[in-house]
């Protein structure tokens, strides 16, 4: 059976109808504008603008949160990293599971509960303002742009996968109009137009991928057994048993699998664009029901990722995978089109157009109103703002991101989408997370040990890429087969993360004067009780 399927699936690719997927991708993008559109008639206020008013239930808020989540990395990147790798590459399904639990224990409702608008709002709540924020929001920056760089990588190789372009200028200019869209999306309809694309997305998404699984079941006879047994068979791998052990891609170094387990797990809990969706709705029980949602939501659709990565590498075949514009990060829209042809492949790749949309649309808002609402509003103009001003400066933040990700996008094409996504949570683990851990756990921690650790964690977790195979003396690397990498690892994590909780520590025990015990008292009891909350949110 795998080798009819194998041979079927370059035929099915061979069908590939670029018209009818342009088609899907036109009535897709116009259906979310006309939502986008619809939804921005009330943004009024900074709160309409960056927080939809707080307007939406716990459900809603949850498919939310799943369709902020479940980024290309996920879909594309994690399916072809399977469909390559076997078992590690269902590691980043673990991790990125793993990752949500530690958001949700640890920071998750407690941020609901002192914030604002940003993350910086938690952060400095208790320490002094203009420091904390300005370093705050440069952290939240450098994170959304390593997310936009995987997003972006992520759209050019879909894209150039239905419409058969292989040049990379093609695959430029695809990004290009990917970046464009971006932009219109987040001017038009900020976060509550983009929350109704997330919404529509994570539902598309999470049916689209399900009916892939039951159809590779079916074809199958609904045996795990027997669709293992298929990948086997088609893996190009040395013994091909290998594929469904450990070790295929870290086995040589088994640190740098230590390194992005650490930075997986850790990383959500210090993601700005996923925690800044807890802003969005009125409650803290509303925050806490939409966190429920959005588990059941990610871990069914992780699970998924299962079946759908072993299911290409049995029905397309790692080979055809690799071979194919957009590389590692096609599998999954080459399964569909072996499933079920230009129609079924259309249909994924809009979803999978759609979800990097989403992602991009929600990670560029989360940038700008941390550049326009900590560093504008609060360091520069030390809160003398128009009560629009704000909200302007946010549009034109969002053209400058949209142009920034559109030339790092263009920088980082055939990577994969679920490794870059990876550097992104190890610089918001090394970064974000100590800072924000220290803020709602630890009474004397101080204004230094928070900028410390900021810049301390996001200068150690990005020197550290630069120095690694991610750019240098690698086929996959950003400068292909230039140079010698000084640091041999992929990931950053293992050193950048305790580096950063090491600083936060290391200045607040050096600090000469300690911070005001009655507003670190006053943040222990409004984030554990959400008490007094509701009503500075909407001062």
């Amino acid at each position: 059976m795998s080798s009819i399927l194998v041979a079927a699936a370059p035929a099915a690719n061979a069908e590939n109808n670029p018209v009818l997927n342009i088609s899907i991708f036109g009535a897709f993008v116009a259906v979310t504008l006309f939502i986008v559109i619809r939804a921005s008639r009330n943004n009024k206020t900074a709160a309409d603008y960056y927080a939809a008013g707080r307007s939406f239930t716990g459900p809603q808020n949850g498919f939310a949160i799943a369709g902020d989540y479940l980024s290309a990395a996920s879909f594309l990147g994690i399916v072809g990293a399977i469909a390559i790798n076997g078992y590690d590459g269902f590691l980043y399904s673990i991790g990125f599971l793993v990752a949500w639990l530690v958001a949700l224990l640890l920071v998750a409702e407690l941020m609901r509960n002192t914030g604002k608008f940003t993350m910086a709002d938690v952060l400095s709540f208790r320490l002094k303002q203009r420091p904390v924020r300005l370093a705050a929001a440069i952290t939240t920056l450098a994170v959304c742009f390593f997310y936009l760089l995987a997003q972006m990588a992520g759209a050019g190789g879909l894209v150039s996968l239905l419409l058969g372009i292989t040049e990379s200028v093609g695959q430029s200019v695809v990004v290009a109009v990917v970046g464009v869209l971006m932009i219109v999306y987040v001017l038009i309809g900020g976060m509550k137009g983009t929350t109704w694309v997330q919404i529509v997305k994570a539902f598309l998404l999470i049916g689209g991928a399900v009916v892939m699984t039951i159809w590779v079941l079916a074809i199958n006879g609904f045996s795990l057994d027997t669709l293992l047994g298929a990948a086997v068979e088609a893996s190009n791998r040395d013994p091909q048993e290998a594929i469904l052990g450990p070790g295929l891609q870290y086995g040589a170094n088994p640190w740098d699998f230590l390194s992005l387990a650490i930075a997986l797990v850790l990383g959500t809990a210090g993601l700005p664009h996923v925690l800044m969706r807890f802003y969005t709705v009125p409650t803290a029980k509303e925050a806490r029901r939409s966190v429920v949602w959005a588990i059941w939501l990610i871990g069914l659709f992780y699970l998924l990722t299962l079946v759908l990565g072993y299911g290409a590498g049995a029905i397309v075949g790692p080979a055809t995978i690799a071979a194919a514009p957009g590389g590692v990060n096609s599998a999954a829209p080459l399964l569909a089109a072996a499933l079920g042809g230009p129609v079924l492949l259309g249909f994924i790749s809009a979803v999978a157009f759609a979800t990097i949309l989403a992602v991009v649309a929600g990670l560029t808002i989360t940038a700008a109103a941390s550049f326009a609402h900590d560093i504008y509003a609060n360091v520069v103009k030390k809160g003398n703002v128009p009560p629009d001003g704000e909200v302007k400066v946010a549009r034109r933040t969002v053209i400058v991101i949209g142009v920034l990700a559109i030339l790092g996008g263009i920088g980082v094409q055939g990577q994969n989408v679920a490794f870059l996504v990876a550097l992104a949570f190890a610089v918001a683990a090394s970064a974000n997370l100590p800072t924000i851990l220290f803020s709602l756990f630890w009474r004397k921690f101080t204004t230094r040990g928070a900028v410390w650790s900021m810049y301390g964690g996001l200068v150690t977790a990005i020197v550290l890429i630069v120095l690694s195979p991610v750019f240098w003396g690698m086929p996959t690397s950003v400068f292909k087969d230039v140079g010698t990498a000084i640091w041999p690892l992929n990931n950053p994590g293992i050193v950048s993360i305790p580096v950063g909780f090491f600083l936060g520590w290391l200045g607040s025990v050096t600090s000469r004067k300690a911070e005001d015990a009655k507003k670190a008292a006053e943040m222990e009891v409004r984030s554990l009780t959400g008490y007094g909350a509701e009503k500075a949110v909407d001062h």
